[in-house]
This record gives structure tokens, C-alpha cells and sequence, in this order.
């Protein structure tokens, strides 16, 4: 499953907070910034596209997947980092629904590999049980068993 390659190329952080989603969707950047995968620009992408149209990275409640639009400039390879806040951000104050505190991060040098990136997720977050447990998850240790627990 997709939580051992995340832990084993160090692209996972759990984070006790975020001053707002603008702040969390930096935060969930963090990781691929320092691995030279996407430039500090792509987080201001995410920010703009939200901004331009409302929190579609927010797919369900609890869950978000901040990508830039296609042929971003600022991403150089493709990979899904993974952040966890132990305190939810709020994308609209006025939906409860689009609060987040599970944040798979996507980088993706063509539409090809976004949409690869999003099948493997696709699937993983059709498991109700699976998406309860990733709500709670606390560690890279429980990755890693949700990993062995999940894996098909």
C-alpha cells in the first residue's frame, strides 16, 4: 500500500497545528520543497486555485489532497507526501464539512502522473474503515500498520 512508500521516503509528518489552511497547505508542501520535487511557488498555486475556486482539495470531510493545476512549472518530479494535523483547519467557516486534518499532498509532472497519483488515492479513500482509522493515525509507526493492516 502507499503508507510504506511514504514513510520510506521520509514524506510523512504529523504536526500539532496550522494557523489556518493557508499555513496547513504550506506546512503539507514542506516535505517535497526540501526534496526538490516542487519549488516554494507550488504552495502559492494551491493557495491561488483555492482562493479562485473555493476548497475543492477538501474531497470529503476531514480530507484534503492540495495539487497545483496541470503542467505546474513549480513541480520537477511526482510523488504523494502525507501530513496529519492533530487540530483540524478550516477551508470555509461556514461548512464544517471542509475542515481537514488528513492532507495528501500531490506532485505530478504531467496529467498522466496526477492521475496515477490519484487512483492510488481514489482507492484507498473509498474504505470508510480506512479513511476512520487515517482520521486518528498518530505516528509513522501506525502508518505503517494501517499499511500492513490495509495492504491488498
Amino acid at each position: 500500500m502507499l503508507f510504506r512508500e511514504i514513510i520510506e521516503q521520509n514524506r510523512a509528518q504529523f504536526i500539532d497545528k496550522a494557523d489556518d489552511w493557508k499555513d496547513a497547505i504550506k506546512k503539507s508542501c514542506k516535505l517535497l520543497i526540501d526534496e526538490g520535487i516542487i519549488d516554494p511557488g507550488y504552495a502559492d498555486e494551491i493557495i491561488g486555485a483555492v482562493h479562485e475556486h473555493g476548497p475543492y482539495i477538501v474531497l470529503m470531510p476531514g480530507f484534503a489532497l492540495p495539487h497545483a493545476m496541470k503542467n505546474s512549472a513549480n513541480a520537477h518530479g511526482t510523488a504523494i507526501a502525507f501530513m496529519k494535523l492533530a487540530e483540524p483547519v478550516s477551508f470555509d467557516a461556514d461548512n464544517p464539512e471542509k475542515d481537514a486534518s488528513v492532507f495528501f499532498t500531490l506532485a505530478a509532472v504531467d496529467n498522466e502522473e496526477h492521475l496515477k497519483n490519484m487512483r492510488k488515492l481514489w482507492k484507498m479513500l473509498t474504505d470508510e474503515t480506512l479513511c476512520d482509522e487515517l482520521r486518528n493515525v498518530q505516528s509513522a509507526e501506525e502508518l505503517l500498520e494501517l499499511d500492513a493492516k490495509y495492504a491488498s
